[in-house]
Formats: structure tokens, sequence, C-alpha cells
């Protein structure tokens, strides 16, 4: 079985320092102390929700600031692999925390909703400025990393829903303060958490088809063994598995059955044809072939191992 690297592509992870998560998670730590102890002396439930999601953010921070530095460490040979998959573990954790806290902030939502209770607009108002200044801050150290990694992607995606609440717990306060409306505090909290569903869903989907090997969404599969069948010297690809290690390695393996019984030699050249063509066309970049010849296997494309 031959097995290439099709390019030797330096991986973006390794870029990240983590220096800006670590700072990220000692300021909100700091806002949530603020925030909790706040939200306890107003009576402010979107305060205090506000404080919960900046609590999650922590926990994720912690998390993806772990998670990327077990990811640079190297494979041995008890992991082959290294902890290429620590930082995609991460993003489905904090995806699936951030269902949860929505979760919980609706059901509080709506007890609320039903017994408005008046509250210290105020401290409302000051501790939501000081929580946009600070998340603010975090959501522009990590925007650069989160473009190029969905650990830092998730970690951002906490960061900037938590600014975005603290923004529209401000506006509350500020309703409350002027025109004491107070079950706009439960509306917001409300809000908020539907905002986190949405964000939530998508990463949590797309960390869990990367964790469960699904083939990319990008790539299809019957394209492939097409491109690859109309080879001169090949008859067919099959037994194909496609799939991705982390946001940069895309695996591909598979057997290939050829017309006659040619040099290894010659495997090798067709093995490199495919490399370059798989990875222009398709961004593979980690292709392993079986070659074989009138052996007698399945022959399907798709086989269950």
């Amino acid at each position: 079985m031959a097995h290439n690297h099709a390019h030797n592509h330096s991986h973006s992870h390794q870029k990240l320092t983590g220096r800006n998560l670590l700072f990220s998670i000692f300021l909100n730590i700091g806002i949530t102390i603020a925030q909790v102890i706040g939200g306890l002396v107003s009576g402010s439930l979107s305060l205090l929700s506000d404080a919960l999601h900046n609590f999650s953010d922590v926990i994720s921070l912690i998390v993806s600031y772990f998670a990327n530095r077990l990811a640079k460490r190297e494979a041995s040979i008890k992991r082959t692999f290294g902890f290429k998959r620590a930082e995609i573990m991460a993003a489905f954790i904090n995806a699936a925390s951030l269902m949860v806290i929505a979760i919980v902030l609706i059901v509080e939502a709506i007890e609320r909703l039903q017994d408005p209770q008046e509250i210290s607009a105020q401290i409302v108002i000051i501790l939501s400025g000081i929580a946009i200044l600070g998340n603010g801050l975090s959501v522009l150290l990590l925007r650069r990393d989160s473009k190029v990694n969905m650990n830092m992607r998730s970690a951002y995606l906490h960061l900037i829903t938590d600014l975005m609440a603290s923004v529209a717990v401000l506006i509350g306060g500020l309703l409350m303060k002027f025109y004491e409306i107070f079950w706009v505090d439960s509306v917001l909290t409300f809000a908020i958490a539907v905002y986190l569903i949405i964000v939530g869903y998508d990463l949590l989907k797309r960390s869990f088809k990367i964790l469960m090997l699904y083939t990319p969404d990008t790539i299809e599969v019957k394209s492939i063994v097409s491109l690859i069948n109309a080879l001169p010297k090949v008859k067919s690809i099959h037994h194909v598995h496609v799939w991705q290690l982390n946001e940069e390695e895309t695996h591909l393996e598979a057997h290939i059955d050829f017309n006659s019984n040619i040099q290894v030699s010659e495997f090798g050249e067709i093995l490199h044809e495919i490399e370059d063509m798989l990875h222009e066309k398709f961004g593979i970049n980690h292709v392993t072939l079986q070659p074989e010849f009138e052996k007698k296997d399945n022959k399907d494309i798709i086989v269950q191992d």
C-alpha cells in the first residue's frame, strides 16, 4: 500500500500563539465576577444571563487554549496522529455548551416574563458598558485567528455573541431607566438565547461531521472515482474513504485495480499523477492507495470495513 502526502503544507494552527486567548480568559473572568455581583444587586435577569454566558466564555476559552497547545504536540508511537483533533473536539464542546446555555436562558426568560420585577437600571447600564468594552477587545484579539481555525472560531463566536448580548442588555437598561419597561429584560434574554442556538448549531454540525469522519461537503466521491477510472492503466478504484483529520488535512484512502501487472515504478508515477490531480481539484492532501491486480475482493465504491 502506497501512502504519500501530496503537498507539504504548513499548518495554520502552529502559527496561533495562544497569548491572545490567555489574555481573553482573564479579562472574561473579571467581567463575569462583576456581572454576577451586579445582577444580584440590581435584580436583572438579563445581566445575570450575560454573566452566565460570560462564564461559558471563560470555560470555552480555557478549552480552546489547551486544545491549541495540545494540537502543537508532535506525533509519537502511541499517538501517530498526535493531537491534531484536539481543536475539533474543543469546537464541538464549545458549540454544545452554547446550545445548553441557550435553553437554560429561554426557560429563565419565560418564567421571569410571567412575573416582571423592578430592576436597578443604573447598575445594568454601567456593567453592560464595561462588558461591551471587555468583550469588544477580546473579539478584536481573536478575529484574525478565527478565520483560519475552527477551534478559534468557536471561542470567537462565544465572545462575539456575548458582545451582542451586552449591547442588548445596555439597550434594555436604558429602556428600563427612562421608560420603566421592565419586561424588556426578559424579552432581551430570550432573544439572546435564540441567537446562541442559531450560531451554535452550525458550528456543532460542522465539528460533528469531522469527528464522525463524514466526507467533506465540498467533495463528491463519484467525481473522484470517474476521474481516476479514466486514467489509461486503471481498471477501477474502489473501497474509497474520504475524511478530514482536522481543518487542514483531508485524507483519501482506496484500493486501485490495474489492467495489467504493472511495475512498482509505474505505480509510483501513477500515484504522483493522482495526488496532484486530487489536490488541485478537491483539496485532498493525503492520499493512500492499495494497488491490486486480479484480486478477488469487493469492487464497490463504498465498502463497510
